[in-house]
């Protein structure tokens, strides 16, 4: 009897002990922002977004910029529209396959995503991810960017983005807290 007792108490102190040992916590969940940008309004809100959700961050970059004179880059980008050109870039970014979501980020084109960022989403396998748009408008919000990022990337999960006003974008800081609060991404 005393034996038994002895291995039940054994047995008890053992069940207590792996009670009291901490779980480890769930991994962090990791998160890109991939944005073009050609003034700066994108950068500016990719780069609240990357601080209120502790993200990675990549800009896609061509590896022909584009140029400064508005004109010169309406036509430009209305020809690459039209034609379905995708421009080659710099580089392909961080390996997608290690994030759970995907920001991604483009100026409103002709009521589009920008032709380098059609590109990047063209260029990887984002299958299974959370694909998340954002993009900068200066009064087409966002157009038909929705259903494009859904075609270029298949297998995806592309939950309603957000569109931010070009000239809003120093404003925006609130409204980017809000949103990733509202996504369970605010650090």
């Amino acid at each position: 009897m005393k034996r038994l007792f002895a291995i039940f108490a054994m047995l008890l102190s053992i069940q207590i002990g792996l009670e009291a040992t901490p779980k480890p916590a769930a991994p962090a969940k990791k998160v890109l922002v991939v944005f073009f940008s050609h003034t700066g309004n994108t950068r500016g809100i990719a780069r609240q977004i990357q601080e209120a959700a502790g993200a990675d961050i990549f800009e896609i970059q061509p590896v022909a910029p584009y140029p400064t004179n508005y004109k010169a880059v309406v036509d430009q980008a209305k020809r690459e529209l039209g034609s379905g050109y995708r421009p080659p870039l710099k580089s392909a970014g961080p390996d997608p396959s290690s994030y759970e979501t995907i920001f991604i980020g483009s100026p409103n084109w002709w009521g589009t995503i920008a032709p380098p960022v059609m590109t990047y989403l063209s260029s990887h396998n984002l299958s299974g991810k959370r694909i998340v748009p954002f993009i900068t408008h200066g009064g087409s919000r966002m157009g038909k960017s929705m259903g494009d990022v859904r075609k270029l990337a298949p297998g995806a999960t592309v939950v309603d983005g957000r569109a931010f006003w070009g000239n809003s974008v120093q404003e925006a800081g609130s409204e980017v807290r809000g949103w990733m609060r509202e996504l369970q991404l605010l650090k």
